[in-house]
């Protein structure tokens, strides 16, 4: 263990060193021991023989390096590994040539240290074939035009994240039968901007575990990381039909594990692919319904604060101006307008046509907070706009609307019931670990029928009953096993 004693040591000299404003240029978080060992203890080994070929890319001091050849030597001592190791900072390499030069005077580990781009070079050495990788890349979002971008979309798969991008080329670069285990943000899992990455890579490689950490700050608790991060391991095979799910609360705590059918992580009429790290939230038979089922469609507001700067303001008394409605607004199931006080200007003077586009039509919408505070007990928070005359919505705001026009408003206050409770709260977090809520995520979510929805709201005591009321409402009036209800 002294190597990863060692390796630990160097991380940490590293992280003093470097400058801040470069470590968040390359997204450099590097792997802490704890969580280095726990990535590497996923990998499956029994299958392996004679020389084992490691890949880790974006391999920062080689903590992943460290702890998985530590491993392979503990449980495998007859097998001979080759380490390539690629990395960008030439301020990093001396620390990670260190450790492969440890590795190789501890267990007669060989390695290639490759110093350079890993998205962009040709080097033969990354590209494999390759028995296990191991990785915890740099997160960033690619430009559509960027160099990085359109090599790996010209090889590959458009990847918009730099995470994506390191996951895709390390994938291609797996053996028939090899391992990829990498440590990556949970965004991929769901929505519209890691679409065309999902189903690439889940036609590339088997599902084999999914592990969460239900702390969001504990992996990477020295660098000020709270982005919520996910471990994913997957074979370059066909899908197999079962996928262990994986928990624990912190990178050094002992992993809590189950296995599931593939079919209850990837539903199979999801044509999107979203990927769940629960199964647990049972969606009531009555639910099965959605928002195009319905008749009904979602979109995001319209108004881009900052371009429509001259259009905002907060005299409210002047002709022509609309109610400007922000994430602010939406509180206790209602819009609140205006807020007093307000950090934002609660009105929209739509003086030119093109700000006339922008408004929407009198009527009620439900409109949905696109990003939830942390704090907030419900990810999905809802809130019906039912006042007099057209509204203007911000674009961190998204709205349910029927044909680009109004809602019934029984039917507007059912939805936002249904929205707020925790039966929803509990089937949205199964396939997203963020805090944003995209319209794309509120397409997939099921729905009772409108007449249900109506029934609903006609059934509660009140606009908004508080939550264990609410709750009740609907697992009466939806019971998760038919006949269950008393």
């Amino acid at each position: 263990m002294k190597l990863i004693e060692n390796t630990e040591a160097r991380r940490v000299q590293a992280l003093s060193v470097l400058d801040p404003r470069t470590q968040a240029a390359l997204g450099q978080f590097f792997t802490p021991a704890p969580a280095a060992d726990l990535i590497a203890s996923m990998s499956r080994l029994d299958a392996l023989s004679n020389t084992v070929r490691v890949l880790d890319p974006g391999a920062g001091v080689g903590s992943l390096t460290a702890a998985l050849v530590t491993r392979v030597h503990e449980e495998h001592p007859e097998l001979d590994v080759h380490v390539v190791a690629v990395e960008t900072d030439p301020q990093v390499m001396p620390y990670l040539r260190a450790t492969l030069e440890e590795c190789r005077a501890t267990y007669g580990t060989t390695f290639d240290l490759v110093q350079g781009d890993y998205l962009t070079d040709d080097d033969a050495l990354i590209d494999g074939p390759f028995d296990l990788v191991v990785a915890n890349p740099p997160y960033g979002k690619l430009a559509a035009g960027s160099l990085h971008r359109t090599r790996i979309a010209r090889h590959l798969v458009d990847a918009s994240n730099i995470y994506t991008a390191f996951w895709a080329r390390a994938t291609a670069a797996l053996a028939p039968g090899g391992q990829i285990s990498i440590i990556v943000p949970r965004s991929w899992a769901n929505g519209t901007y890691h679409r065309a990455f999902r189903q690439w890579m889940l036609d590339r490689t088997s599902l084999d575990l999914l592990h969460v950490f239900e702390s969001r700050n504990s992996v990477f608790a020295d660098t000020g990381v709270l982005q919520e991060n996910v471990i994913v391991v997957g074979t370059r095979s066909d899908q197999q039909p079962q996928v262990v799910l994986s928990a624990s609360i912190a990178h050094n705590d002992a992993p809590l594990r189950r296995t599931v059918p593939f079919d209850a992580v990837v539903l199979p009429e999801d044509r999107d692919r979203f990927v769940r790290f629960d199964d647990s939230a049972v969606v009531p038979p009555a639910v099965s319904y959605t928002l195009a089922d319905l008749g009904l469609g979602v979109s995001t507001g319209k108004v881009v604060d900052f371009r429509n700067r001259e259009h905002l303001t907060q005299d409210l008394s002047a002709d022509g101006v609309v109610p400007m409605i922000y994430q602010a607004n939406v509180r206790g199931g209602e819009i609140e307008w205006p807020l007093r006080p307000a950090k934002k200007p609660q009105g929209f003077s739509p003086s030119t046509e093109a700000a006339r586009k922008l408004l929407l039509p009198e009527g009620h919408y439900v409109v949905i907070k696109r990003f939830s505070a942390k704090e907030e007990k419900r990810r999905v928070v809802a809130g019906v706009w039912k006042d007099d005359g057209p509204v203007a919505l911000d674009n961190k705001t998204n709205y349910l609307h029927e044909k680009k026009g109004p809602l019934d408003p029984q039917l507007a206050h059912g939805l936002m019931l249904w929205l707020n409770s925790s039966t929803l709260d509990a089937i949205f977090r199964t396939f997203s670990g963020h805090t944003q809520v995209n319209a794309g995520d509120v397409k997939t979510l099921p729905f009772p029928s409108r007449d249900d929805l109506v029934r609903l709201a006609q059934n509660a005591p009140e606009w908004l009953p508080e939550q264990a009321k609410l709750d009740a409402l609907v697992a009466d009036l939806f019971p998760t096993v038919v006949g269950s209800a008393e």
